[in-house]
């Protein structure tokens, strides 16, 4: 049974069937992931293990972390993990600690939810936000990119909470679900997802058997 695997997403390609049509890939680097905890409903009340991903100098991590990567990795490493995520198992007894896990889990045609952090693009209008319509740009006009009124009258005087206005934008984490493994490179540990996974090239993301498969 396949689980959730930690990787970075590389960038995106394109192939052609038989019949000439074009697919769109995203490539991924998805593991090797190193189970660090084991956690089960007699111990900790749910089924989950903690998985770690991308070499980082142990010096690098304060004394509490860098013991649990030396439990893991033995007492004479010098690196811990970049990353570190549970993922929700439904018999964590089958898995231990120091077992890696790879992207041989995975076959063409399975179908995996991806998640991500989407790009952010710092603070933004009503217009770039929300598609807010702009005002008119001739006759003097002073509202051609503001909001507009945003508040109430006289009851309740006051803003509602949840108004859609100028905020940061992207930056949140985001799920992409159903989608479908082209291929799978286990000697260079990638996946070739079809269609779009959320965040920039080089980013950490998370991919995991589809809930709606």
């Amino acid at each position: 049974m396949a689980t959730g695997l930690l990787g970075i997403k590389l960038g995106m390609t394109q192939t052609f069937d038989e019949a000439g049509v074009r697919y769109p890939l995203t490539v991924i680097e998805l593991g090797p992931c190193v189970v660090v905890q084991v956690k089960t409903k007699k111990t900790d009340g749910y089924e989950a293990i903690c998985l770690g991903f991308g070499e980082r100098d142990l010096r690098k991590f304060n004394k509490p972390r860098a013991g649990v990567f030396k439990k893991v990795l033995g007492e004479k490493t010098k690196v811990g993990f970049r990353l570190l995520r549970e993922v929700n198992v439904k018999n964590a007894g089958e898995y231990a600690v120091g077992q890696t896990l790879t992207v041989e889990q995975y076959a063409a045609g399975d179908w995996i939810d991806v998640i991500g952090k989407s790009k952010g693009k710092g603070f933004a209008g009503t217009i770039k936000r929300h598609h807010f319509a702009s005002g008119p740009k001739s006759h003097g006009s002073k509202n051609v990119r503001e909001p507009g009124s945003i508040g109430c009258h006289t009851y309740p005087a006051r803003v509602f909470k949840g108004k859609r206005m100028a905020g940061h934008l992207g930056a949140k984490r985001i799920t992409v679900q159903r989608l479908k493994v082209h291929q799978v490179d286990p000697q260079n540990n990638l996946l070739f997802v079809v269609g779009a996974v959320p965040g920039p090239k080089r980013g950490m993301v998370m991919v995991q058997p589809s809930l709606k498969a």
